[in-house]
């Protein structure tokens, strides 16, 4: 038993790898831990992690190659999903200073968050790699989904916790109207530019 679980430890490393790593997430993820502290983000952090757990899980299952392997879904996907990061960067980079109650704004909603994910072709792509390097560690294809849908969940909640985190911790040193604004122009940015790899990867 003790070396069936130490096989399963390259698909941990690589799922929290690939889901610490910065990208658009990560980066919605901080800014609303910015924006709305942790307690507020939960519905968005939750979105992201089921939409890892549902990304990898069809992988496993076959269909992420399916999606891949059509070019002109692959763009249709690609090109709704940069569309809503851009519109979402907006939002992030406009976004007044907070000021206690005066601030009505909401955060990203959990089906928001989703949609994120299941937009984004760079992580059907990661969890398709997942599925063809570790499906050795399965019998089957139900297994494989099961495993690969866990192993993503738990790696994008770990992930997303830490990166909303970051992102409030950060929000008690913003004093200033100045450093708010300079804040979310950053944060919009970045996000806006995690659009970039999205397109070169083709």
């Amino acid at each position: 038993m003790e070396q069936d679980l130490t096989a399963y430890g390259p698909l941990a490393v690589f799922a929290l790898a690939a889901a610490l790593s910065p990208g658009g997430a990560t980066t919605l993820a901080t800014s609303s831990g910015v924006r709305f502290g942790f307690r507020r983000s939960l519905p968005l952090l939750m979105g992201i992690v089921t939409g890892m757990a549902s990304l990898g899980a069809l992988s496993g299952a076959g269909l992420a190659e399916l999606l891949l392997a059509v070019p002109s879904l692959k763009l249709a996907v690609q090109a709704a999903g940069s569309a809503y990061l851009l519109w979402l960067a907006w939002k992030v980079a406009t976004s007044p200073p907070r000021h206690g109650t005066a601030d009505l704004a909401r955060p990203t909603r959990f089906g928001g968050s989703l949609c994120l994910l299941w937009l984004n072709p760079k992580g059907w792509a990661v969890t398709l790699s997942a599925a063809g390097s570790f499906a050795s560690l399965a019998p089957d294809a139900v297994h494989l989904s099961i495993l690969l849908g866990s192993a993503f969940a738990g790696a994008a909640a770990v992930s997303m916790a830490f990166w909303c985190a970051a992102g409030a911790a950060l929000a008690r040193a913003l004093t200033t109207d100045l450093h708010w604004r300079l804040t979310n122009g950053i944060l919009g940015v970045l996000l806006a530019a995690s659009i970039i790899p999205m397109w070169l990867e083709r």
